[in-house]
């Protein structure tokens, strides 16, 4: 996949302290369009799609909101809950802002957890951009497809 100008713009925006503290690229080095191809070859393995991973991220989130800050369960297997702050944080593609709504989903039985934002839905379903490695708000596939499937 090549660097577009769009692309090379959208990498400067997502350097830490530009658009959020800690960034959107974590410790990753690499050009966003390889972090982009990488992860698209992967959700294709891993037999996903990014309609299907935003719709259940946008799931679980109508799920978290509906408990108002308290944490509710879900079909049984799942505990989400919400945070929200004033405001809103754009996308560094530059095509829209988003609340910052903090959405956390916990599955029995695993230790791990999944954190997402209202801006990680938009990234990955209109992007195909789950952040960088070690990025805090880095939703990597196989841990969606662990967690959230």
């Amino acid at each position: 996949m090549k660097m577009t100008p769009e692309y090379s713009k959208a990498q400067e925006n997502m350097h830490a302290g530009i658009i959020s503290s800690s960034g959107f690229l974590g410790n990753d080095s690499r050009l966003i369009s390889d972090i982009i191809c990488d992860d698209e070859e992967m959700v294709q393995v891993l037999g996903m799609n990014f309609t299907e991973i935003a719709n259940r991220l946008k799931f679980f989130m109508e799920k978290a909101l509906n408990g108002f800050g308290n944490p509710v369960t879900v079909d049984e297997l799942w505990e989400v809950f919400s945070e929200e702050a004033r405001g809103v944080i754009p996308c560094p593609f530059e095509d829209g802002s988003f609340k910052k709504i903090n959405v956390y989903v916990k599955k029995k039985g695993f230790k791990d957890s999944v954190v997402f934002s209202e801006l990680g839905i938009h990234l990955i379903e209109k992007h195909h951009f789950f952040q960088g490695r070690d990025a805090f708000f880095r939703l990597d596939p196989e841990k969606i497809k662990k967690i959230l499937f």
